[in-house]
């Protein structure tokens, strides 16, 4: 079996594993879609160091097998990959911390003892079966291999919710970007508005329900006008640029609030005068709990958030490494999912 891992600078390689067999506590699926990431993007154009486990984490398949000892999932059922529910013996966990419990993160991560030898760019993968959860009847193969980003936004919103009636914006109008202001407008934000450089992105940010979208050279006026000089009561910033953490900051009012949801590559140069004299609130967001990701399927399957108008194509495993280099550009597909049965 081959499976697709980014091996170095804009590099990506068909590597051969031997065909994957369940663990006692654990499962093999076979995967049906297997969406392209942000981290895959960021490790495809630096070429640094990339654990093969997370080299596709956005997937849905069949579960094909099962060891002896599973219980919670069965063969033939249709699942998609998750973190375990936190462990309750860890550090974090024994202090109550359950949010950020180390097993899940080190799952997370790819660093677990458990964590496979690839990721989801694969036919099929063995995975421990409490990493995965059976998908909504009412939930298609298209949005469930979208549910793992739909979860970092839904964590990242619960970590810094918008009040009732905030201003609200959103830097940023890829997928997190995109998703992140369709749940700031569900969460109560009584005005979001997308900054996004690409034309046909703040289109589709506004199709998804954006109040406003605006270009990077027209936010600050724009925002300041539509707070009557105030600023931003929240900025989401999910560019993962390295100058615009700077800027959501500028874009916040004075004891406004920041929260930094993509991950920039490098370093940021800040001004620490500007965080100073807003007496702005930052606050991070990382990965997800176990228990999102049932909340994030929920918002999909009744319909209050929309994940198929970011889907821009599909392509097989041959076709990944071009794949992530149109995704690299920024300039015209939005979420690409990869087939691995197809040629």
């Amino acid at each position: 079996m081959h499976a697709a891992l980014i091996t170095g600078k804009e590099t990506v390689e068909l590597v051969e594993f031997d065909e994957p067999t369940p663990a006692n506590e654990g499962v093999v699926v076979d995967i049906s879609l297997c969406g392209i990431c942000g981290t895959d993007i960021h490790a495809w154009q630096s070429g640094s160091p990339y654990n093969p486990a997370i080299c596709g984490h956005e997937w849905v398949g069949l579960v094909s097998a099962a060891g002896h000892e599973v219980t919670s999932v069965f063969e033939g059922d249709r699942v998609l990959v998750a973190v375990p529910p936190a462990c309750g013996t860890c550090a974090p966990c024994r202090a109550g911390h359950t949010a950020v419990c180390d097993t899940v993160f080190a799952h997370a991560t790819g660093r677990h003892p458990s964590a496979p030898a690839h990721g989801g760019f694969a036919p099929s993968i063995a995975v421990a079966a409490d990493r995965v959860l059976g998908v909504a009847a009412e939930i298609s193969d298209t949005e469930a291999a979208q549910i793992e980003p739909l979860t970092v936004t839904l964590h990242a919103i619960r970590r810094a919710a918008p009040r009732p009636g905030d201003v609200a914006v959103v830097q940023g109008a890829g997928p997190i970007g995109l998703l992140t202001s369709q749940l700031a407008k569900l969460s109560g934000a009584g005005s979001t508005i997308v900054v996004e450089p690409n034309e046909a992105r703040r289109q589709l940010a506004l199709d998804l329900g954006a109040d406003h979208a605006v270009g990077p050279d027209d936010a600050a006026e724009f925002v300041m006008t539509e707070t009557g000089g105030l600023g931003a009561d929240i900025v989401y910033e999910c560019a993962g640029v390295p100058s615009t953490i700077q800027t959501a900051v500028n874009l916040t009012r004075r004891q406004g609030r920041m929260c930094l949801i993509g991950l920039a590559s490098g370093t940021a140069e800040i001004n620490p005068a500007i965080w100073l004299v807003k007496e702005v609130t930052v606050t991070t967001a990382l990965a997800y709990t176990h228990e999102e990701f049932a909340m994030a399927q929920s918002l999909v399957a009744d319909g209050r958030v929309q994940l198929d108008p970011l889907h821009s194509r599909t392509v097989g495993l041959t076709d990944l490494n071009d794949a992530i280099g149109d995704l690299s550009s920024g300039a015209g597909d939005m979420k690409i999912l990869v087939d691995p049965r197809l040629s």
